[in-house]
């Protein structure tokens, strides 16, 4: 077990104990959820984790306490972004691990909706936030990137690449991003499934629901 691993088990969570590049949130959770399952923090498959990307049609979400903001809100415009949230069996409280915001990491789910996503907030119908939730599993083995939406169209980085190779899929599948990231209005679950765990689990890009569904969504899945 190598010292940062000993670090975690011990529950000292530090965002710095994560590999973190700056415009690839896809792949900073990728790899936290890799680290918290061979932790020993999540299940060793990563049962109890699963990715959820935030977006919509306009592709501008707002979300608030986040790092990269210069505002005193920490209020941000995002395209899209990545979080992963951890649930916890028995009633115990669900955790959102983000490695952009400047909440307590990890935050409980219930704090981080209430505080990045305020659905409370009156926003414009543009910027309504839909969630496309993974379940962890399936996104390891699934997801790829060639980072190719990270160049501009004479093929120059608009942000620095990571120095690890980009991720390929078990498939050999090399980009697959904006199946994930692709989230429009259409695709939103009006109503969540009396058999959630299992749609949710037996879907590579997984199910879409509104930010008024988060927290039930999570309190539902067995």
């Amino acid at each position: 077990m190598t010292s940062s691993e000993l670090h975690l088990q011990r529950n000292c969570l530090e965002a710095s104990d994560f590999d973190h590049t700056p415009s690839y949130c896809e792949e900073n959770v990728y790899f936290l959820c890799k680290k918290l399952s061979s932790s020993g923090i999540a299940d060793a498959h990563g049962s109890d984790l699963f990715v959820v990307f935030i977006s919509n049609d306009n592709k501008q979400i707002p979300l608030w306490h986040q790092k990269a903001s210069h505002r005193a809100d920490g209020v941000i415009l995002w395209d899209y972004h990545v979080i992963c949230v951890q649930r916890k069996k028995d009633g115990g409280t669900h955790l959102v691990w983000d490695l952009d915001s400047s909440l307590p990491f990890p935050s409980p789910l219930a704090t981080y909706v209430s505080e990045t996503v305020r659905p409370s907030f009156q926003l414009f119908s543009e910027f309504q936030r839909f969630f496309r939730v993974v379940h962890a599993p399936l996104f390891l083995r699934y997801f790829a990137s060639d980072r190719r939406h990270m160049k501009d169209s004479e093929g120059n980085w608009t942000a620095h690449p990571p120095p690890y190779e980009p991720i390929v899929a078990e498939d050999g599948s090399v980009h697959n991003l904006n199946e994930y990231m692709e989230i429009h209005a259409g695709d939103v679950l009006m109503n969540l499934p009396q058999d959630l765990t299992s749609a949710v689990s037996s879907q590579k890009n997984g199910v879409v629901i509104g930010e008024a569904q988060l927290e039930e969504f999570f309190s539902r899945i067995s």
